[in-house]
């Protein structure tokens, strides 16, 4: 295993100022590391632990309209400000902003576990998803500052192995603090972990910024770019659920974004330092890494929130067995990154894996895609781990070859360039599956229950059965059936139960089959990508 790069880190004085996060050694270097570590760690599991738990929420706190906001409003507010937090960060430093971001997240989750109502409940979240943006767009850049390129693939695809595994092992916590305590400890859980990552972090990283007399803020930038993302994912949360995809407030919303879209193109253009500098994407590099960590964006979180409906509503099982079956996923994903990196670092060589983890993602989701009502668990299982294989070997890949791409001047922005689009893309994906999952479940079950039932239940009586938390929430079952014995049509809860599973599972899977298709666009970016020899030493200029 190679070292670091210890020329600069040998001629700084043992006790003397640090000028470079790359010459932090000891106690300084991994205390910074394993801060970083948590606070990712933190950020990452509260995108989906609360999956697995929405059931439980939502028959506590009623609004089952405002379902999908509680994840929504956590994912739109730390998608929107990672591009803000990596280029705030290269002009003013790491350490604050990182800390901040940590300090905000504990807030907002001791807020969000004393919620009383929906709407407070999504408000925090909201809170909670600042924070976590400005870790999530800080901490890949903080470890990249430590380790040059040839250095970084294994630590990155560390990092991008905890950033997995605690993304998939959401559900799996989320379902047995919910199962064995209350839904409230999914964020309740947080603050000790996140105080001990701040305990850690406070002594040991440093203030570094750039030397800038007098920096300049994209301010222009920054408004209109949240202007564009923030309706962007509000028309996609809202479109097909709340209100018509032609209807005009989803209409205003789409060419609200485009408006602003179009005026973020115009500032960035003209900015004497731009938020976001527009011939990053002249790069190929950088454009064909964006589009690759955008389609497996969608394609992980895709699958990360919906394979556990598929076993709770189809195969049937609890929220804490719901989320085990994520677990070989999370070991495959976090091998897969492991080795990806390693093989990097070892190698200098990337754009082969850049082809081989979408094609292994794909492959995944197709089967995934070919599941029905009779599927078992270990078929969920095998494929899970061949999407997860896939997923873990793509997660050190772009960030490395963008990063290698450019100079270190500018390493925030290149830094949370891919993050930022790699969570829009989960967004993104979240978002409209979601909307098709719901409309297409209707008609669905329209098409799946027996003629008999709807003859002999009442039709209110029937939408309030078929309502999304009867059928993903396992403990709903035993009202169910004492509904249909309290109408005298007791016989009829099985056909009634077998074609609601019927419904759930071809509308589960038709959103793999959309995931698949989605995905399979990164193999083909993946065989552009350029490569160029990883950098030795920050001090190197970027290759071509």
């Amino acid at each position: 295993m190679s070292q670091r790069p210890s020329d600069d880190a040998q001629s700084a004085p043992a006790s003397g100022p640090i000028e470079a996060l790359y010459q932090l050694k000891g106690k300084r270097l991994w205390g910074t590391i394993a801060g970083v570590l948590l606070g990712m760690l933190l950020a990452a599991l509260d995108q989906t632990i609360i999956a697995t738990a929405l059931p439980r929420i939502v028959s506590d706190l009623g609004g089952l309209d405002k379902l999908s906001w509680v994840v929504t409003a956590y994912m739109v507010t730390s998608t929107a400000g990672v591009p803000i937090w990596g280029k705030l960060s290269d002009l003013f430093g790491r350490r604050w902003f990182f800390i901040t971001g940590l300090l905000i997240f504990i807030a907002g989750s001791a807020l969000t576990g004393l919620a009383q109502s929906m709407e407070t409940l999504i408000a925090f979240r909201a809170i909670q998803g600042i924070g976590g943006g400005m870790m999530f767009g800080i901490s890949f850049a903080i470890i990249s500052d430590i380790f040059p390129p040839s250095e970084r693939g294994k630590w990155q695809g560390l990092f991008g192995a905890v950033f997995a595994m605690a993304s998939i092992i959401g559900p799996l916590v989320g379902g047995l603090l919910t199962d064995n305590l209350s839904w409230r400890w999914i964020f309740y859980v947080n603050l000790p972990i996140g105080f001990a990552a701040l305990a850690i972090l406070w002594p040991s990283m440093p203030s570094i910024k750039r030397r800038i007399s007098r920096p300049y803020i994209d301010y222009f930038g920054v408004v209109a770019l949240l202007g564009a993302i923030i309706p962007l994912l509000l028309a996609l949360s809202l479109g097909g659920r709340e209100f018509d995809w032609s209807s005009g407030q989803i209409v205003g919303l789409f060419t609200l974004s485009a408006l602003m879209l179009a005026a973020f193109i115009f500032i960035e253009t003209r900015a004497k330092d731009p938020l976001l500098p527009l011939w990053l994407f002249k790069n190929s590099i950088f454009t064909l890494s964006m589009i690759s960590v955008f389609v497996t964006g969608i394609g992980m979180f895709g699958g990360v929130i919906f394979i556990p409906l598929f076993v709770q509503g189809v195969i049937g099982a609890s929220a804490t067995n719901s989320g085990l079956v994520l677990t070989p996923m999370m070991l495959c994903v976090v091998v897969g990154s492991t080795v990806s990196g390693q093989l990097i670092s070892r190698t200098g060589r990337y754009r082969a894996l850049a082809v081989i983890g979408p094609a292994l993602m794909t492959v995944g989701l197709f089967l995934l895609s070919q599941m029905d009502v009779t599927s078992t668990r270990p078929i969920v299982v095998r494929n899970m781990m061949i999407v997860g294989i896939g997923l873990g070997i793509t997660f050190p890949i772009f960030l490395i070859a963008v990063q290698n791409a450019f100079s270190d001047q500018i390493l925030g922005v290149v830094t949370s360039s891919v993050q930022f689009f790699r969570f829009l893309g989960g967004t993104m994906g979240v978002a409209v599956l979601g909307s098709i999952l719901n409309s297409r479940l209707t008609d669905s079950i329209a098409r799946n229950i027996p003629a008999e039932v709807t003859a002999r239940i009442p039709g209110e009586t029937l939408s309030r059965l078929t309502s999304p938390e009867a059928l993903i929430d396992p403990s709903s079952r035993l009202a169910l059936e004492s509904e249909f014995a309290r109408l005298d049509a007791a016989e009829l809860f099985q056909p009634f139960r077998e074609g609601v599973q019927t419904a759930m599972a071809d509308s589960i899977t038709f959103l793999f089959s959309i995931a698949f298709a989605i995905v399979a666009v990164a193999i083909v970016a993946g065989l552009f990508l350029k490569e160029i020899k990883l950098r030795t030493t920050h001090d190197d200029p970027p290759g071509n």
